[in-house]
């Protein structure tokens, strides 16, 4: 009998969720510092899926919407873009922020990235999603319901993390946590945040759902921060991934954990602050006509 675990993936979007929902007024206060982070991915994914005025934009996994606000304004007025994530205190802080900035031709819903299908088919230019799709457990759903909601010739768009060895800011404390939670290794299937970086697995996974006209490239995209100290505040408000790792930790623990991890994280401060290595893949494929 195969008594080997098996990932939970109901179990995990529920948890999912309520990491998110915990997390939405930290991750829109560093919105900000968001967009000067992942600014040069989020323009070359916005480039290299060529969108632009008029266009029909869905954001998948959008979180507080600061690339969903990057995509309105190539669209601009005559266009539209949809913002959808699973945790609506997330989409209730991207409504309220578009709506301060003049962007009513963007709104949110909240929608579940694996049920795309629930959408009219053929209905947006380009589908795009930053640091969202190696968080779904079925990845294969969420890209064929992205293929589903594109008009032929639609271009779909991801930003994605490398390999760990590319992005110690986060896989030094993914490993810290792990071995100190004494959690086993990911579960086949299990998704996470290098889920997708290793060479040619983007690429094959568009391939599989059906997409041609692939082209990932790497971005180079450093945390600059003032301190160690301040790239550890951001991640503890604002990583859900690392408090889902640390559950079965007490509070005496996780604070020694944070301590490590901070430890660890200082080696990467220069005399112009801290700068954590990052290496970000972006990745555009095409709906090509039948």
């Amino acid at each position: 009998m195969d008594d080997k675990p098996i990932f939970d993936a109901a179990r995990f979007k529920t948890t999912t969720r309520a990491q998110w929902e915990a997390a939405a007024g930290a991750w829109r206060d560093w919105g900000p510092f968001l967009g000067r982070w992942l600014g040069p991915a989020t323009e070359a994914m916005l480039d290299l899926a060529q969108v632009g005025p008029g266009q029909h934009v869905l954001d998948v996994a959008a979180g507080a919407g600061e690339q969903s606000f990057s995509a309105a304004r190539c669209v601009g007025p005559t266009g539209q873009v949809l913002a959808t994530d699973i945790a609506p205190s997330l989409l209730a802080h991207a409504a309220a922020d578009a709506q301060a900035a003049g962007l009513h031709w963007l709104r949110t819903q909240e929608l579940d990235g694996e049920a795309l299908d629930t959408l009219p088919a053929e209905s947006f230019d380009v589908v795009i999603s930053r640091v969202g799709l190696i968080y779904f457990p079925d990845r294969a759903r969420a890209l064929a319901g992205m293929r589903h909601v594109l008009k032929p010739g639609g271009r779909v768009g991801a930003i994605v993390y490398s390999t760990p060895e590319r992005n110690p800011f986060f896989s030094i404390p993914v490993s810290i946590i792990r071995r100190r939670a004494k959690l086993p290794p990911p579960l086949p299937g299990q998704p996470g945040p290098f889920s997708l970086g290793g060479e040619g697995v983007l690429a094959a996974a568009f391939e599989r759902a059906g997409f041609g006209q692939i082209k990932v490239r790497p971005v180079p995209s450093p945390l600059r921060l003032p301190s160690a100290a301040e790239c550890v505040r951001f991640e503890r408000e604002s990583f859900g991934a690392l408090h889902q790792m640390m559950a079965g930790l007490d509070e005496r623990e996780r604070e020694e954990a944070w301590a490590e991890v901070h430890a660890e994280l200082a080696k990467f401060e220069t005399a112009d602050g801290f700068v954590g290595p990052c290496e970000m893949l972006v990745g555009v494929a095409t709906k090509e006509a039948a």
